[in-house]
């Protein structure tokens, strides 16, 4: 099962990433700006979590991101904690690449059915949730 789902999501993340390569955007950047998007600002704790992120490969991503101006960060009351936010270039940068992402998305979408799409969406999260409980209890 697992390597099933690595190979789609190679093959998906490649497909996505040819859509947003105009803009100079990988998918996981892609995907960081539009969850800050949907939440204003959030810990980059609560942020790997959303996003099932390992810490190591989300600080190197949102280490590039802060660089390039699309995200900031604040240390909380904790100094560990770092809290994030879109920037206005950071929305920007999701407003210009988000008509790509999603004519990529609907390709798919047309291509495999609407009920299938549905399922797999449905599918996926359940699995995201079991293999992220499943996890914490070994």
């Amino acid at each position: 099962m697992c390597s099933s789902f690595r190979r789609t999501s190679r093959a998906l993340t490649q497909l996505y990433e040819q859509a947003l390569r105009p803009f100079g955007l990988r998918a996981t950047q892609f995907t960081i700006l539009q969850v800050l998007v949907h939440v204003n600002e959030t810990t980059q704790g609560q942020l790997g979590e959303i996003l099932a992120m390992d810490s190591t490969t989300l600080t190197r991503t949102l280490a590039i991101m802060v660089r390039r101006g699309w995200v900031a960060e604040r240390r909380g009351e904790d100094r560990r904690q770092r809290w994030l936010r879109l920037t206005k270039a950071g929305e920007a940068q999701f407003k210009r690449a988000q008509p790509a992402w999603e004519k990529a998305q609907a390709g798919l979408r047309r291509r495999v059915g609407e009920q299938v799409w549905q399922n797999l969406f449905q599918l996926t999260n359940q699995l995201t949730d079991i293999a992220i409980t499943q996890g914490d209890s070994i």
